[in-house]
């Protein structure tokens, strides 16, 4: 018995296939884009190492705020908030350190961009594992 097709369905579970890929490409190319820049920063803030205590003073979903004071006594709320905050709560004390030329740039004193590594790299083992199958399954021929 011989399957009859229109010819359409192996174009469009080509396209799909490719659009898989082309998505797994960018999540990936973003996630390696994350990792990049948290070493960018870690870099920035050891070339001009500043340390002291802050507290946090609000923590939501998108960021958490701290401020500090530098030497010169000048108060600071980097309005980005500070890098690498897990486990901070509000009125907690924690050590810091920043970037002295740009004090917007902290982070959590003895955290670094390897912290970034774990969940990157198991959302795109978690992606990849999804889009190579289902690729391999829109890609067979029927």
């Amino acid at each position: 018995m011989t399957q009859v097709t229109d010819g359409r369905k192996p174009l469009v579970r080509r396209w799909a296939a490719r659009g898989l890929l082309a998505l797994g490409g960018i999540v990936t190319f973003l996630g390696v884009v994350l990792v990049v820049a948290a070493w960018t920063e870690d870099i920035s803030i050891d070339g001009n190492l500043g340390q002291t205590n802050a507290e946090v003073v609000a923590d939501d979903f998108s960021r958490t705020l701290i401020r500090f004071y530098t030497p010169d006594g000048a108060e600071h709320v980097p309005q980005v908030g500070v890098l690498y905050p897990t486990g901070l709560e509000v009125g907690d004390v924690v050590e810091v350190e920043y970037n002295q030329e740009n004090p917007e740039l902290v982070r959590v004193a003895g955290r670094g961009a390897v912290v970034t590594l774990l969940p990157v790299g198991l959302t795109l083992l978690g992606l990849w594992a999804v889009v190579i199958p289902a690729v391999w399954w829109l890609r067979r021929r029927l």
